[in-house]
């Protein structure tokens, strides 16, 4: 038995597996540019390599300290954010989010038609905070994903967030943001279903409003800053712009085009709009130490994030009647299959492996639109990370795939 072994319980041979499956699957048939992997248990990493490129165009290797759009890999960010001020007797899952943005007691839900010609009821129930936690209130994500997913947005719902100009725009703020979705009726009852949403972006708002910061400026205060994550932001520093991926798109035949040049990207410049659903920025590094805090439940280092009962609170699967997504979901776009999955208050939760198909029950995970996944399992004390830059994130199951070689490798 090897040292890393010894100390992981994971076989150093099996976990090799993952870069023969990259090269050979994915990197030489250029079906992705580049990637990298973490895995680490017991709190010592037993798995770490990069491979191809950050930057096809100009043909720069992917290291160590490579930078990528984390896009939904933010929403566990802002869950935990928010759920800190839970900590502190701020709000409580049921209470109504109109409390503090009072321009939500105006919604209705929507039953038929559209447009001009749209039947609207009145919601059963107030929006709540778990509802906005779990993706279950109302809320859809109306045209914003369109471009990335593909998956058109015709729902005379969504045609209502274009009236209502819902955008993550320049100039926007979470302030204006919230104040629109006000104006746009709800999908389905508050509770009733789930539907992958902007929910988190207001959790985000509900973070600024109830600590009195900017979104950013609590992330810096509270979690980025104490964890030690210096180079996540909500945009890439001026000196970190020569570790920034670029970003590629599956084209219909296939191959790989450039969908965001690092050198032209929005996420250069600071926003406006600080998306909590989707915003963040940053390197295999950070995003691992903040799941090494989730890992060792809401400390790290000394420093405690969150309390553990709480974390235990969020991973629970809050689905109305213990369901699955599969029960209970709508529209065509989510970062986690439904079968056998729960939601929590801001994570996916594996509920059954014999439903799901994959290796290891009790994870709690979530991932980003281009294609970056993690997850944290507490039974076997373990953590992986997986970056890589392609649009959209539904073209590959990196997950399951990386699960079943990472989970096999366990002998200890």
């Amino acid at each position: 038995m090897d040292a890393q072994t010894k100390w992981t319980g994971l076989d150093s041979g099996r976990l090799g597996r993952i870069a023969d499956h990259l090269n050979r699957n994915y990197i030489e048939p250029g079906k992705i540019a580049g990637c990298q992997v973490l895995v680490a248990r017991h709190g010592h990493i037993a798995y770490q390599k990069t491979f191809g490129l950050r930057d096809r165009e100009r043909g720069t290797r992917w290291g160590d300290d490579t930078i990528v759009r984390l896009y939904s890999m933010t929403k566990p960010v802002t869950s935990v954010a928010l759920m800190m001020l839970y900590e502190r007797g701020l709000f409580q899952l049921n209470d109504p989010v109109s409390r503090y943005i009072p321009s939500w007691k105006n919604h209705q839900v929507w039953v038929s038609g559209s447009g001009a010609d749209m039947k609207t009821e009145p919601p059963k129930r107030p929006i709540s905070f778990r509802d906005m936690l779990c993706h279950s209130g109302g809320i859809g994500y109306g045209s914003i994903l369109n471009a990335i997913t593909g998956i058109p947005a015709d729902h005379p719902v969504d045609l209502a967030y274009e009236t209502a100009e819902v955008s993550r725009g320049a100039g926007e703020t979470l302030e204006t943001f919230v104040e629109k979705l006000g104006n746009v009726p709800l999908r389905y009852q508050p509770g009733e279903r789930w539907m992958y949403s902007l929910s988190t972006d207001v959790c985000g708002r509900l973070v600024e409003i109830l600590s009195g910061k900017s979104l950013d400026r609590f992330f810096q205060d509270e979690i980025l800053g104490p964890l030690g994550m210096t180079d996540t932001a909500f945009h890439v520093a001026p000196a970190n712009t020569d570790r920034f991926a670029a970003c590629y798109k599956r084209a219909p035949d296939k191959s790989l085009t450039l969908e965001d040049d690092p050198t032209t990207s929005r996420f250069l410049k600071a926003p406006t709009f600080f998306a909590g659903g989707s915003g963040l920025t940053g390197p295999i590094a950070d995003y691992h130490r903040f799941c090494e805090m989730l890992r060792r439940g809401g400390e790290l280092d000394g420093v405690r994030i969150i309390g553990p009962r709480t974390l235990d609170l969020m991973r629970m699967n809050h689905l109305p009647g213990k369901g699955d997504l599969a029960s209970l979901a709508i529209g065509g776009f989510s970062e986690s299959a439904y079968e056998g999955v729960g939601f929590g208050l801001g994570f996916a939760s594996s509920l059954d492996q014999t439903i799901t198909q994959s290796l290891g029950v009790g994870d709690y995970y979530w991932g980003g639109a281009a294609s970056t996944i993690f997850w944290v399992d507490p039974a076997e004390d373990m953590v992986a990370v997986f970056l890589t830059q392609l649009i959209p994130s539904a073209t590959f199951n990196f997950r399951g795939q990386l699960k079943s070689i990472v989970y096999s490798s366990i002998v200890a």
